[in-house]
């Protein structure tokens, strides 16, 4: 599984690191070029090792389409070298291809009255119902621990204000990241006078799938990325939320979550972080 190619990648450089590290100082004392190679990938080891780490869902695609790599899951399932599609051959010789959509919500049913709520639904089936092709959208939801909630709240209130205030001060700003930043600094305000009131916070995490058929792996792979690009607007538009593609371990978690979600609400935190 790719999430874990992240961490083996991770692992092997680190591993560098610390063969490299010894070799220099083992050849220290005398000097020359041995010693300046083995301090050079001592440090370029540890340097992949932390990037593999924290970023290993950037570096493993890349690295997969670099090295046209297919990854073959344990239970039959093929991840191509794009890692942002999982194929399936069928009965007939035909292909399944899924994709995964990852959803940013910014506003929550709570903060809207009964009509707007209503209004939201019927715009949301109005909307879905255009769609011509069989679409899942999951909601995973979990109570919050409140002890840390609120200094992570704070947190992320001032990255979105400086973000916003950064944008505003340029001489162009772009409206599109102008409204973003103001829904997520607004998200952030109620959720902070959530905590305030003692309303126990409710984390959600969303995500949409959608799959296509194929006579070969390429032509449902073709049918399953137009498939999102339409569900990544019709989403957007009648849920006013971010959509975006998931892709190599982000991936391969909504995969997991369509088997078993996490058991605690920690557990699912810290898988998404």
């Amino acid at each position: 599984m790719a999430m874990n190619r992240s961490m083996l990648f991770s692992y092997g450089s680190a591993g560098l690191a610390a063969l490299c590290a010894l070799g220099s100082f083992s050849v220290a004392g005398q000097g020359g070029p041995l010693a300046l190679a083995a301090g050079v990938f001592a440090a370029a080891g540890a340097v992949l090792a932390v990037l593999f780490y924290n970023f290993g869902y950037i570096f493993v695609p890349l690295i997969t389409q670099w090295t046209k790599t297919v990854v073959i899951t344990d239970t039959g399932y093929e991840i191509p070298p794009s890692q942002d599609v999982i194929l399936r051959k069928g009965e007939g010789g035909s292909y399944y291809a899924s994709m995964f959509l990852g959803i940013r919500i910014f506003e929550s049913a709570s903060e809207k009255n009964m009509e707007q709520n209503i209004a939201y639904n019927e715009f949301f089936e109005r909307a879905i119902s255009n769609l011509k092709f069989v679409t899942k959208i999951s909601y995973l939801l979990y109570v919050e621990d409140v002890s840390e909630k609120r200094k992570v709240i704070e947190t992320r209130k001032a990255e979105a204000q400086l973000r916003l205030a950064r944008e505003r001060e340029k001489s162009e700003p772009d409206v599109l990241k102008l409204d973003r930043y103001e829904r997520e600094v607004a998200k952030w305000d109620a959720e902070l006078n959530k905590l305030i009131k003692g309303i126990k916070p409710m984390g959600a995490i969303a995500y949409a799938m959608t799959t296509a058929i194929g006579i070969t792996k390429e032509s449902a792979t073709a049918v399953v990325r137009s498939q999102a690009n339409e569900l990544k607007a019709v989403l957007a538009n009648a849920l006013n939320v971010e959509i975006e593609v998931l892709s190599a371990n982000e991936m391969l978690k909504t995969f997991e979550w369509e088997k078993m979600i996490p058991s605690t609400g920690q557990e699912l935190e810290e898988s998404v972080i």
